[in-house]
């Protein structure tokens, strides 16, 4: 948006006054900053605004620049130079909104780590540097934010301004301008829900674990699993599976699986050998691929191999689950990577065409998310179905969806599916990963909205507490997990309780959970909470505008 320098002064005095007043009051004389410090450890190194500027549009430094010979990697280099040009189609008025939000203070937090500030401002000229960098008529973009930066002494973390980048991605960014569109329409008051018992409480049932290895020799392929049951579990019940995240363990949602259990319902903990936390630790050493493509479809093959273990067990008389595991009706649940996996076993087809169109185009504007389903473009063909007919209902929480489905797998999925997202994920950002998805998906079906929530809010506390006050990296900085996120795994354990028992007889008892009336009333000063069943009209509008981008 290109705006006159009186319009400028007219919006920032109407939205920025206190901010511009309070810098000014720190340091009356600040200016733009025409240079600025790149710092990588040790190595520090000027450059004028014009250099970064000229750089950033031939792609190549100038002769000389030492830092960018010498530290940088060639996969640095362009990440740096693309880093620096990318812009956020972000007026300043969304800009200003937007850091007065909570999700605004976690940006500027993080920005924080990566500017080395040697005059007093502080915050208030990062806030500064933002709003008025996203007046430049190309929006908001590292260089626009430089070269607004009310102050000559700036320097830059190099290393720290790369995790930031790859974590406040484009989608990060839309995402947050889609929910301040819709905030007017998120916050109508609900009516009064009677509500007959509360489901986030434990049932009666004493909790099982039962821990297996299982070797499908097929694919030579070593698949642990823990089983979460009780003596009260029947087949009257559906079945629960689980498929984790990227990188991350089968305990995942260890606190979910104990809720279950305690209710009487079995549910199986896979974990996915390809994609797990020692998998992609040993590829992080450079000990192998952090992920290879051919996991997009053993990861579907692990839950189908799993279930066909299970049917065994059931058909074994002196197996203590024999007759209890519903093997032909079962419920999904998927987070992450592992939310791909659950809505391609609930029938979403594989669709590769466009994603190896959009995976050789700019990776610095890619989320964590869109990067990991671009390894699937490796994959021969461009279309893929991985249903298993005995999967009855998914649940997918934060997944990837919006490369690897392409424009119509979704509508593909057969079985009633809950999506859930969270407005402040960096990793599996909720407008593209999400909410475009869900608009695809056949009903019924269940949109699920923890606003305030980040991409580990719904994980057990004993897989995030070690994440949490990290710097910025993209399983940490600006997470909200632990005790913080108390409240959001309440009200997990009773969306997903509701719908494991709309495959029993008591599905009429439990639907008032699943009503956009419980989800107001569940809500909290941190997180409100949202559930539809359709995005409304108006709200549809401005999904189909981001999607047109």
């Amino acid at each position: 948006m290109r705006i006159s320098r009186k319009a400028l002064n007219l919006l920032l005095g109407c939205f920025c006054a206190v901010t511009v007043t309070n810098f000014l009051s720190i340091n009356t004389a600040a200016k733009a900053a025409d240079t600025v410090v790149l710092r990588y450890g040790l190595l520090a190194e000027s450059v004028s605004l014009a250099e970064l500027q000229k750089a950033a549009e031939v792609g190549d430094f100038p002769n000389g620049f030492e830092l960018y010979g010498r530290k940088l990697s060639s996969q640095q280099r362009r990440f740096l130079l693309e880093t620096l040009k990318m812009p956020l189609q972000l007026n300043v008025v969304t800009v200003n909104r937007l850091l007065n939000t909570q999700i605004g203070t976690t940006i500027l937090d993080d920005f924080s780590t990566a500017v080395v500030r040697k005059d007093k401002a502080g915050v208030q000229a990062l806030r500064a540097g933002l709003v008025i960098g996203s007046t430049a008529p190309q929006g908001l973009s590292l260089l626009s934010f430089i070269a607004a930066y009310p102050s000559q002494n700036l320097e830059i973390n190099l290393p720290q301004i790369f995790k930031i980048a790859g974590n406040f991605n484009t989608a990060f960014w839309r995402t947050q301008q889609f929910m301040l569109a819709i905030a007017p329409q998120l916050n109508h008051q609900s009516l009064q829900v009677s509500l007959p018992f509360d489901p986030s409480q434990p049932g009666t049932a004493q909790v099982q674990v039962l821990k297996l290895n299982w070797n499908d020799p097929q694919r030579n392929r070593n698949i642990p699993v823990d089983i979460y049951w009780s003596n009260a579990a029947t087949a009257n019940k559906p079945l629960i599976i689980y498929s984790h995240g990227l990188g991350s363990v089968r305990t995942d949602l260890r606190y979910l699986a104990e809720h279950l259990a305690s209710h009487g319902y079995i549910f199986v903990a896979v974990e996915h050998p390809g994609s797990n936390q020692t998998n992609v630790d040993a590829g992080l050493q450079g000990k192998g691929k952090l992920l290879k493509p051919q996991e997009f479809l053993d990861r579907p093959k692990d839950i189908s191999f799993v279930l066909d273990e299970l049917a065994k067990i059931n058909q074994n008389t002196n197996d203590p689950l024999a007759g209890k595991l519903a093997t032909d009706n079962v419920m999904v649940i998927g987070y992450s990577f592992g939310g791909g996996t659950a809505l391609a076993l609930a029938g979403g087809e594989l669709q590769l065409d466009k994603l190896k169109q959009r995976c050789k185009q700019n990776l610095a504007v890619l989320s964590l998310g869109e990067t990991a389903q671009c390894v699937a473009q490796e994959l021969p063909n461009n279309t893929y179905q991985m249903r298993d007919n005995r999967i009855k209902q998914a649940i997918a929480l934060n997944p990837t969806s919006s490369l690897m489905f392409g424009d119509s797998g979704l509508t593909k999925v057969q079985v009633p599916t809950l999506i859930l997202a969270s407005s402040a994920d960096k990793t599996t950002p909720a407008l593209t990963e999400q909410v475009v998805g869900f608009h695809k998906i056949p009903a019924p079906k269940w949109l699920v909205g923890i606003l305030g929530g980040t991409h580990l809010s719904v994980k057990d506390p004993s897989t995030t507490l070690d994440q949490a006050g990290q710097a910025n990296t993209p399983f940490s900085g600006g997470e909200v997990v632990g005790e913080q996120a108390s409240d959001v795994r309440k009200f997990v354990k009773v969306i997903v309780l509701a719908m494991a028992a709309q495959l029993t007889p008591e599905a009429k008892q439990y639907s008032v959970f699943l009503t956009p009336d419980y989800a107001f009333s569940a809500s909290t000063p941190a997180f409100p909470f949202r559930i539809v069943t359709e995005i409304p009209p108006d709200a549809l509008k401005v999904v189909e505008e981001f999607v047109e981008r």
